[in-house]
């Protein structure tokens, strides 16, 4: 049996529909660490969705918004946060338009 490590161990990482429309990705548990580390660990197994997130310079497109434990995160370009074990990360479509 693999070792698999608790929940409160790993970062806990959900992608929203809107997004999985693209390609399917189910949600991740990865290992702590600055907020890009969690991103690119969990989107490891899907760059397609990888590429509909990030754009050519790695930064967070327009339009999609990331929201570590309920706060949105402003700074689509350093990702440099620190994120521990039980921390829990959103990506969704950003909504536009008025």
């Amino acid at each position: 049996m693999p070792d698999v490590a608790p929940a409160a161990a790993t970062v806990h990482v959900e992608f929203a529909a809107s997004l999985q429309r693209h390609q399917a990705c189910p949600p991740q548990r990865v290992a702590p660490g600055s907020l890009r580390s969690v991103l690119e660990a969990a989107l490891a197994g899907v760059p397609a969705l990888a590429g509909y997130v990030f754009d050519d310079q790695r930064h967070v497109r327009r339009h999609v918004a990331v929201f570590v434990n309920g706060q949105m995160v402003h700074d689509r370009q350093r990702l440099d946060g620190a994120l521990a074990g039980g921390d829990r990360v959103l990506v969704l479509q950003a909504l536009t338009g008025g």
